[in-house]
């Protein structure tokens, strides 16, 4: 058992040559320093958990909060942290509220409903790639296709109009950035949430058939919930229902173009291999790269480390998506790796509730990429391209490529 502080180090980390690898400081804790300290932006110095079965262990245990108001909880920056002292979503709160307020929404994300979507997310994505082969080359495949897929799936789920898509991916950029002010960050949510509580009045006085009609009808209406607390909520469904499948499309594009012989198993393979393929490559890639952070409700041990009521703590997902014990050769990317335990979309009662979502997406977007257009190459050598080092989310700002 050890107590003591060891030598923290900032947190995130530094990547190495590799920009699909974990930090190589992660993977050398991940072996030799699974439960350590780190200290982030704000000097703290939370504890940082590596290993997988820690990792399921802390996001499980009902004796750590992910209720951010809570004394020491270690948040991503300046930014974040001054946000959700304003405006908190259900992601950040425990239960019974996180609950309350999650069960609003899990018949909109459920399996078969997200199913019904298949045949026009499929539509969506054919007609993308058609303009990308009519328009010039090379092309940026982020803006061209990566961004526009999910973009346009979320808007029409929620009610969200596509023709706004300027606005919302600007402040977007803003809210998932780590450079940036509290008072830059701030002003970037006040706009957002400005935008959709005009929209859930829109909806009040005009329902139709989505999310955020439904929230103004059953919730806003009744006195269930505020005009303010459907934005709050309506914030966190936008932005990260297209951020995430966005940056999972480019990276996930970059890294098979990377590795030949997966994509072309991809391309060759069967729905079957296609949806094990994305599993691969969310566990691979792990966009979520600054971890999942919770505080210690009471003291408690953890992988042979006492921790201490009020003690912050980081459970990273992408080391322990690498994690041998769980993934045999873990650095090396294996499309027929049965890989769906992953912790890319966290674990337990705050595992993403937009995963089925997510992987429809990708099923149908990697699957029909690829076929449709066998010659895609990237356009600059992998060195140059501009990853989202700077992002609470991992991608590339840019993917020029040609065909």
């Amino acid at each position: 058992m050890s107590e003591s502080l060891s030598d923290a180090l900032d947190y995130p980390m530094a990547r190495g040559r590799c920009p699909f690898d974990p930090p190589p400081e992660l993977t050398r804790r991940l072996h030799d320093e699974p439960v350590s300290r780190v200290r982030i932006w704000d000097g703290s110095e939370p504890w940082l958990l590596t290993r997988y079965d820690d990792v399921r262990e802390v996001l499980t245990s009902p004796q750590v909060s992910a209720d951010t108001e809570n004394a020491g909880y270690p948040a991503q920056s300046a930014g974040l942290k001054a946000r959700r002292n304003r405006a908190k979503a259900f992601i950040s709160m425990d239960d019974p509220a996180h609950a309350a307020q999650r069960r609003l929404l899990t018949g909109d994300f459920m399996v078969k409903k997200v199913e019904r979507l298949r045949p026009r997310i499929q539509q969506i994505v054919d007609e993308l790639i058609d303009d990308l082969l009519a328009g010039p080359k090379p092309a940026d495949l982020v803006q061209a296709f990566a961004l526009p897929v999910p973009s346009l799936v979320i808007c029409e789920l929620l009610g969200v109009p596509y023709a706004d898509r300027a606005f919302f991916h600007r402040v977007s950029k803003i809210l998932v950035a780590q450079d940036v002010t509290a008072e830059q960050s701030l002003a970037a949510m006040e706009e957002m949430l400005a935008y959709l509580g005009d929209l859930v009045e829109k909806k009040l006085a005009d329902p139709g058939d989505d999310v955020f009609s439904r929230l103004a009808v059953e919730q806003v209406a009744t006195g269930g919930m505020t005009v303010g607390e459907v934005a709050a909520m309506g914030q966190l469904l936008l932005v990260a229902g297209h951020e995430t499948t966005a940056n999972m499309i480019a990276l996930g594009t970059a890294a098979l173009l990377q590795n030949p012989d997966q994509l072309a198993a991809v391309r060759e393979g069967d729905d079957k291999l296609v949806a094990n393929a994305v599993e691969e490559l969310l566990r691979y890639l792990t966009i979520v790269h600054t971890g999942r952070r919770r505080v210690a409700l009471e003291d408690f041990e953890v992988g042979g480390t006492r921790i201490r009521k009020g003690e912050g703590l980081i459970a990273a997902g992408d080391a322990a998506n690498r994690d041998a014990t769980q993934f045999p050769e873990p650095d090396k990317l294996d499309v027929t790796r049965k890989a769906r335990h992953h912790v890319a979309f966290g674990y337990g009662v705050h595992q993403c509730l937009g995963q089925p979502l997510a992987r429809v997406e990708l099923q149908v977007a990697y699957r029909t990429l690829y076929r449709r257009i066998p010659t895609l190459a990237l356009a600059i050598p992998l060195g140059d391209v501009k990853f989202k080092h700077d992002m609470l989310v991992y991608g590339a700002h840019e993917l020029p490529v040609t065909w």
